[in-house]
């Protein structure tokens, strides 16, 4: 009966796309190519539709995805796969493809028998649930379409997904679909719509109501270096279901933030119920000797740091849920939540009670708690520690950022905070451009028509912890051609002669690298006089932005440089001319220079901050006629005479 039930929607659903065929078949293959001349392919439907109703006093979620594109070129044909995804939480019905061709006129569907499954693959994840159904579409010419569909079953009602109503390539007609029982109420927020161009219907039939969203020739995603990432950019929709009634009961899901913790504390609040002893003493052990609990705190976040590896899972509800404190001190290995976890454990080992568990997303994420109360508002988990008024974030999963600052990716974003009592929502600082400053200290002689320096550079902060990244436990050649592009200056004749490192495992303490090196071809001798560019390091001068960008500039972090150049003034020279002194102050950045003569050395004191760490459309007028200044300031040079 099932099966009969499921068969019947794949038929509506294939019965929807030829419908869809036969109604563009109107606009032909050389309407579309002559409209779109740019483009290779584009989709004519991009459909998805959410059937929500009560069966057995459940919820049945289902949902069904429509999709047809055109090929427009004969470059077009090797784009001929498409896929989608399925899991343990989001279960796979059935599905089924084919290609449309033109067969001496007609069209002719030739079904895809070329589909294979594979293992989800994301970067940042080592192992999870999700498959990946791939498909081939045949025999693509300019002119045929792949056209597919699939059904899948949604476990749960609190993770629901998105629509996305744009891509690479443009989209004539995207539409989403939900059809939910009288009895059941959604909610729904709309991101990235500013001149409100995605149509809204509801509908009510019998004891149906059908909510439609659409968007009509949507014009494709232009994918930008430094974006803030793609949900701050692309139209799309959030559903959620907010509750439903059985009877005279009603069953509450997501309508509040309130929901959305009770939901997230069903997969905390069993946790570490059994005490480990041998966690137990490592903790009391390495935070008996320290004064303060600020100090414990630190201790223990080190100790994860250095003794637990992160290694991402996510499989079903392991998503979400941390490994027993105890499981992840014997394997050593853990994703976010059970770093966080064992942090928290370890912390109460310790006596310390306000180290608490906390969710979060990541800065590509846009959403507020308040304006999204969803699971899609998250996908991290930290702890937070409350010092007086004030809290610590602890991410054990970035190895080399110090305690005292979160990681750089969740800077700005709202943390829900679990508390004895309940929950509380707290604002992640945006780091200061001064605690992430990097400071480089160089001392210049010229000798044998080259320029020699001594130097000394130190990373704070972010910057800190992104150089060590960078290096990793890279050793000999390669380690020493990735500290010379660090401290790479004026131009492709740089040779570093030798370097070592301070503080590499002190956290706490800035990295530096000293570095002796000669620079060939850089300063220019014409008969008496000399020429020296002083700014060995240009910072910003490849930053100008483009006039056809659409995205927001996205630095991540704010940082600070302080550069100080010492020209040893060579015998029998002296100074003709010096650049003059410089400021730059505006809302995007602050810069400065100062040349001084004093003891026989021309002293540069070069300095910038970044204020701001994303450069928003409306100031990329600001921001390039700032560059322009710097270049301007960039050019000049030092004149050296021969007395």
């Amino acid at each position: 009966m099932i099966w009969s039930k499921l068969s019947n929607k794949l038929f509506l659903a294939m019965l929807f796309i030829v419908i869809c065929l036969n109604t563009n078949a109107q606009n032909t293959f050389q309407d579309y190519k002559k409209a779109y001349p740019d483009y290779n392919e584009i989709v004519l439907l991009d459909f998805q539709s959410y059937d929500i109703s009560i069966e057995d006093k459940k919820l049945k979620i289902i949902q069904n995805s429509n999709f047809e594109s055109m090929i427009l070129t004969e470059n077009g044909i090797h784009n001929n796969q498409e896929s989608f995804t399925y899991s343990e939480l989001v279960k796979l019905i059935d599905y089924e493809a084919f290609s449309v061709v033109n067969n001496n006129g007609k069209e002719k569907k030739i079904k895809v028998t070329q589909s294979t499954e594979k293992q989800s693959s994301q970067s940042s994840v080592f192992h999870d649930d999700v498959k990946q159904r791939q498909l081939s579409f045949p025999n693509l010419e300019a002119g045929s379409k792949k056209v597919y569909h699939y059904s899948r079953e949604f476990i749960d009602p609190y993770l629901l997904h998105k629509f996305i109503f744009s891509g690479g390539i443009p989209i004539k007609n995207a539409s989403f679909e939900v059809i939910t029982d009288k009895s059941i109420n959604i909610g729904y927020k709309i991101f990235n719509d500013p001149n409100n161009k995605i149509e809204f219907t509801r509908k009510e039939k019998k004891d149906k109501i059908i909510y439609t969203w659409t968007l009509k020739d949507v014009k494709p995603i232009k994918f930008e270096s430094n974006d803030p990432g793609y949900l701050h950019i692309a139209p799309h929709i959030d559903i959620f279901i907010k509750d439903y009634q059985i009877g005279d009961k009603k069953i509450s899901i997501l309508g509040d933030v309130e929901d959305l913790h009770k939901y997230y504390t069903g997969f905390v609040k069993n946790l570490n119920k059994k005490e480990c002893i041998d966690l137990k003493k490592i903790a009391q052990e390495i935070t008996k000797d320290k004064a303060t609990e600020e100090e414990k705190v630190k201790s223990i976040f080190y100790w994860v740091k250095n003794n637990i590896k992160y290694i991402a899972f996510e499989s079903g509800y392991d998503g979400f849920i941390p490994r027993e404190a105890e499981l992840v001190f014997e394997r050593k290995f853990g994703d976010c939540k059970d770093m966080a976890n064992i942090i928290v454990s370890m912390s109460k080992y310790a006596n310390i009670e306000n180290v608490n568990l906390c969710w979060i997303g990541t800065r590509e994420i846009p959403y507020s708690y308040t304006e999204l109360p969803t699971p899609a508002v998250d996908n991290h988990m930290i702890a937070a520690y409350k010092k007086d008024d004030t809290y610590i974030y602890l991410d054990a999963t970035d190895k080399e950022t110090r305690f005292g600052l979160p990681t750089s990716f969740i800077q700005g974003k709202e943390a829900l905070i679990n508390t004895p009592n309940g929950y509380t929502i707290q604002k992640v600082p945006q780091i200061d451009a001064e605690q992430n400053k990097v400071n480089d200290y160089v001392q210049l002689q010229i000798k044998d028509n080259k320029l020699k320096g001594n130097a000394k550079i130190d990373f704070h902060g972010f910057n800190r912890s992104s150089i060590i990244m960078e290096i990793g436990d890279t050793s000999g050649k390669t380690r020493m051609e990735i500290i010379k592009n660090i401290v790479l200056k004026g131009n492709n004749k740089f040779i570093l002669n030798t370097y070592t490192e301070e503080n590499l495992s002190d956290r706490d303490l800035p990295y530096i690298i000293n570095y002796n090196f000669e620079l060939d071809n850089y300063i220019i001798q014409l008969e008496k006089e000399i020429y020296i560019n002083p700014f060995l390091t240009k910072t910003f001068e490849k930053n100008p932005i483009q006039k056809d960008r659409e995205s927001s500039y996205d630095f991540e972090i704010l940082s600070q440089f302080n550069r100080i150049y010492e020209f040893e003034i060579p015998v029998n020279y002296s100074i003709k001319y010096k650049p003059k002194n410089y400021t730059i102050d505006n809302e995007l950045m602050q810069s400065s220079c100062n040349f001084e003569v004093k003891n026989n050395k021309l002293i540069v004191t070069h300095k910038l901050q970044l204020k701001k760490a994303i450069i928003t459309k409306p100031e990329f007028e600001l921001w390039d006629e700032t560059i322009k200044k710097l270049k301007t300031y960039y050019n000049e040079s030092i004149i050296l005479m021969q007395n």
